[in-house]
């Protein structure tokens, strides 16, 4: 089990993607946005961060620097839905600056739990000294 703060302005997704990650165990704060995102993240003791990319206020790659300048071992899932050529130059951009995965939307529910499994194994790995 993950402990995800989930970052996306899209209220209906947001929504979606938060019910169905619990119900695979998973323990989810909700962020409205890359602002709140930013002020929940230092007391959310958080495993993993999954953030979409295109936001109002501050988008998602202020996101993925400011919390990779915090924590820069913090595991980080950029996501982004749009105009593909649009949102595959920010996720490259997101990957650059540290998300460990990238996803376009729509993505499937077993990639990304594929992916936050991944992530949970190289921690544990780190962390026995594996």
């Amino acid at each position: 089990m993950a402990r995800i703060l989930l970052i996306d302005d899209d209220d209906d997704f947001r929504t979606m993607l938060s019910l169905t990650l619990t119900h695979l165990g998973q323990e989810v704060i909700e962020a409205r946005n890359g602002i709140e995102g930013l002020e929940l993240f230092p007391q959310a003791n958080v495993d993993i961060v999954i953030t979409d990319i295109i936001m109002p206020g501050k988008e998602g790659i202020e996101v993925v620097t400011e919390l990779k300048k915090e924590r820069p071992s913090v595991k980080i899932i950029a996501i982004s839905g749009g105009v593909r050529n649009r949102v595959a130059s920010y996720l490259r951009t997101s990957e650059v600056l540290g998300a460990a995965k990238v996803f376009i939307k729509p993505f499937s529910t077993a990639e990304l739990m594929a992916a936050i499994d991944e992530l949970l194994a190289g921690e544990k790995l780190k962390s026995t000294g594996a």
